[in-house]
């Protein structure tokens, strides 16, 4: 089962096609399946947003238990140099995205695939830079307002 990310927007952000060959961030409009997503949205544009591995599963994301999100990685186990390398051109190239939109602020909601209808469990307000932190993770059915350019 495949993570998914979802950006709302207050304009349409320029689509860009998953390239295999290519290794980019995809925009992609909404089709039937996944057009259900626009309810949890208050931004008019709603877009899906591939990582490299053509969904979301390139953006690092944690499962919800029991009524939270537990980072449970084994600080004794090792991640593979190529791993960590690869999650944090998928997080820089998302904020890079999301600060050329020239929008203040853009909200993101992260699911698993066939939980479209599903609504957030969680809403959180966050500034772009927060992505970059080695230690962030995407809430499953986590809502993020993400501020991307603070209000004058």
């Amino acid at each position: 089962m495949c993570f998914l990310l979802y950006a709302g927007t207050e304009k349409p952000i320029a689509r860009v096609a998953f390239n295999k060959d290519a290794r980019d961030l995809s925009v992609v409009s909404l089709d039937q399946i996944d057009g259900q997503i626009r309810q949890h949205f208050t931004q008019p544009e709603v877009q899906y947003i591939g990582s490299t591995t053509g969904c979301g599963c390139g953006f690092p994301s944690v499962m919800e238990q029991n009524g939270g999100w537990p980072f449970w990685e084994d600080p004794d186990e090792i991640r593979d140099p190529d791993d960590i390398a690869e999650d944090l051109f998928n997080r820089e190239g998302l904020v890079r995205l999301l600060r050329n939109t020239g929008e203040d602020v853009i909200e993101l909601y992260g699911i698993w695939a066939d939980s479209h209808g599903e609504p957030p469990h969680v809403h959180e307000e966050i500034g772009v830079s927060e992505i970059l932190r080695p230690d962030f993770q995407f809430k499953e059915f986590g809502f993020y307002r993400v501020v991307v350019r603070a209000s004058q």
